[in-house]
């Protein structure tokens, strides 16, 4: 079992994501900005982020790139899991550190597939 941070500003996103990670039999543990987020990963230092990109504070792109530049949290994958799905996005979200990009609405086997590889790494 894994312990999984879910970044997302949205109550009703947040619940959702959070009882497929439940569902697939690994801990939620959740922030609702960019900046919480940050904060929760140095804290709680989980094993994978799902970031949400469109947020107040800190947006996914600017804590991506915080959690993967931080000596203390760069080993954790973060998942950009967002609405936006133009190919700059991807691409610039990609290079804020991102190990993988999902556009919503997603299917559960997509994030399924995604956390198994990369929790296998």
């Amino acid at each position: 079992m894994a312990r999984i941070l879910i970044v997302d500003d949205s109550p009703s996103q947040l619940m959702g994501i959070r009882r497929i990670v439940e569902k697939l039999g690994h801990e939620a543990l959740t922030a609702e900005d960019g900046a919480a987020g940050v904060d929760a990963a140095r804290r709680e230092l989980p094993d994978l982020v799902l970031m949400d990109v469109v947020m107040p504070n800190l947006n996914g792109f600017q804590a991506t790139r915080s959690i993967c530049r931080d000596a203390a949290t760069k080993h954790i994958p973060v998942v950009l899991v967002t609405t936006k799905d133009q190919e700059t996005d991807r691409v610039w979200g990609m290079r804020q550190g991102a190990k993988a990009y999902i556009t919503k609405p997603f299917n559960e086997s997509d994030l399924a597939e995604i956390l198994g590889q990369l929790l296998q790494a």
